[in-house]
């Protein structure tokens, strides 16, 4: 089963496909993902990577949480499901 992880600290500059290769060291990458700024298209510096299994996963934070990554430090832990509803405030 595939398992998310939220990765933080992206360089700004990055792509998906580089986090992709990064992430590949541990195990097969199932997706990634860089969040991109709605209005501006700019990266913004987090995203999600998927591992095809849970072992991969565990190794992943493991290994990648503090390290360096394109001249920026990641956090790297598992992804915690978005919250919906009253909590969440839409931004104009």
């Amino acid at each position: 089963m595939a398992k998310k992880l939220y990765v933080g600290g992206i360089p700004y500059t990055s792509t998906a496909d580089a986090l992709k290769n990064f992430f590949q060291a541990v195990g097969p990458v199932a997706s990634s993902t860089i969040i991109t700024d709605k209005m501006t298209g700019r990266s913004r510096g987090f995203g999600f990577v998927e591992m095809e299994n849970d072992a991969d996963a565990d190794r992943a934070v493991e290994q990648f949480h503090g390290k360096e990554f394109e001249g920026r430090t990641l956090t790297v832990n598992e992804a915690k499901p978005r919250e919906e509803g009253a909590n969440r405030e839409r931004r104009f």
